[in-house]
């Protein structure tokens, strides 16, 4: 490999001949051989966003000439469109508060602006970080991608996924089932009311996730290295939100407190507790699908789901609910992920968090991990669920908690006498409340009707 020689402040140091990045990334990639974990590229792409943002306000607040800018916000471009992927090589196990990340998007944006221009005319620290320390840019650059990943990613997954429970809800109101409390027979409920919980549950959920941003929309951008603000021109922290709202139409403000918004990370715990529940839901939906599609034989049997792949390497023909497992798989991470992200927000010190890599590393994981997983469970699952209505009758019909009905005609305890005497003895409902001499064959048939009580 060909190399050219960088500097910074401790000297010299070697660089692969075409990387765009320089001295200060290259000795943070020489330093941190720890784990796989790459900086998120989500996390890249907006940092970009922000320092277009940036360049465009020290411009027009008279701080950065329109050459130097339009180069920077070239290249910005270039970096959000994927282009670049390859020149962010550093890991998450590095300074907690990221300057290594923010200094290889510096590097890279000036060499590769100064190789554009055709001379050097793009200082990393002079001019792409004008107004910028690492300390404010890197969770400026947290909210950004975990404002824009839930907006472009999991939300249109999540909506997807609503339409077609909203569509399965319309099918099946009219089919009625047992309903199930304890994983024990309940009273009747119709498939479609079942559906419509899972389908409220996740509107819900993205309500909760939504509400949660109104806070990560507030930006860090402007408090440089300990809130102060120091070496940033008059007004530079309302203009560069407004640029950042203008280049991603979400509603950034600049917090109104930026000692608070370097230390603490609690808007981000906050929606990351939003995306834990939203796991919790989407644990419950894939644990009912899949209880309710066990089987084929020897279980509820009440709905079936795709056969995407062979479940088993032993037993031929079996077919296991693998999008589920999926899903619940996922949740399982999500939460632990949520645990990670708490412990990290607790840790800050004085004026600066210094576990924010791990944070953001948590926090866009389960971001695109829901989003992948929701997606999949609507395409490869959901929208393939056929119900086995005979299955579903013969289960209604043989519940015992249909002897509910009979509360307000023969009371609560010979209610509970009738359902105990057709347990132990294998009879019907209707041959158990007949022979206790409580109702006529012709009453019971009168009154019991599952369809009055849903």
């Amino acid at each position: 490999m060909n190399f050219r020689i960088e500097h910074d402040s401790m000297g010299e140091i070697k660089v692969p001949q075409e990387a765009y990045w320089g001295a200060q990334t290259q000795r943070s990639y020489q330093n941190f051989k720890i784990g796989h974990e790459k900086m998120p590229i989500q996390l890249i792409h907006a940092f970009a966003i922000l320092k277009k943002a940036a360049a465009i306000t020290n411009c027009q607040l008279g701080r950065l000439d329109e050459v130097r800018k339009a180069l920077i916000v070239q290249v910005c471009d270039e970096i959000i469109s994927g282009e670049l992927d390859a020149e962010f090589p550093l890991v998450i196990w590095q300074t907690g508060s990221g300057t290594q990340t923010n200094m290889n998007v510096n590097e890279v944006i000036a060499n590769r602006g100064n190789r554009i221009h055709g001379e050097v005319i793009l200082h990393p620290n002079d001019h792409v970080n004008m107004s910028q320390s690492s300390n404010d840019t890197f969770p400026t650059a947290m909210h950004i991608a975990s404002a824009v990943m839930i907006h472009n990613h999991l939300f249109p997954a999540l909506d997807t996924l609503i339409q077609s429970l909203n569509q399965l809800e319309q099918e099946t109101n009219h089919i009625i089932k047992s309903g199930r409390t304890h994983l024990q027979d309940a009273t009747p409920v119709t498939f479609g009311q079942e559906v419509s919980g899972w389908k409220a549950s996740l509107i819900q959920g993205k309500s909760i996730i939504l509400n949660s941003l109104e806070k990560v929309y507030e930006i860090a951008l402007g408090g440089t290295a300990v809130g102060t603000g120091i070496n940033t021109p008059e007004n530079y922290s309302q203009v560069v939100a407004e640029t950042l709202h203008q280049i991603t139409d979400l509603p950034f403000v600049t917090s109104p407190n930026k000692f608070h918004a370097l230390t603490s990370k609690d808007e981000l715990v906050w929606t990351h507790g939003a995306l834990k529940a939203l796991a919790a839901d989407m644990m419950k939906i894939a644990n009912d699908v899949r209880w309710l599609a066990s089987g084929p034989r020897c279980g509820l049997g009440e709905i079936t789901i795709p056969s995407n792949e062979p479940g088993s390497s032993i037993m031929p023909g079996k077919v296991n609910p693998t999008q589920c497992e999926a899903v619940t798989m996922v949740a399982v991470q999500v939460m632990g992920n949520d645990v990670a992200v708490g412990i990290a927000a607790s840790q800050g010190n004085f004026e600066l968090n210094v576990f924010m890599p791990v944070f953001i590393y948590n926090m866009l994981q389960s971001i695109e991990l829901l989003g992948d997983v929701i997606q999949s469970f609507n395409d490869k699952c959901v929208v393939g669920i056929k119900v086995n209505e005979e299955r579903m009758h013969e289960n209604l019909t043989k519940s015992l908690m249909l002897v509910t009905k009979l509360n307000p005609y023969i009371g609560y305890e010979n209610a509970a006498k009738t359902a105990k005497l057709a347990y132990e003895q294998n009879l019907t409902l209707k041959e158990a409340c007949v022979s206790l001499g409580l109702l006529t064959e012709e009453k019971f048939d009168e009154v019991m009707k599952p369809e009055d009580m849903i």
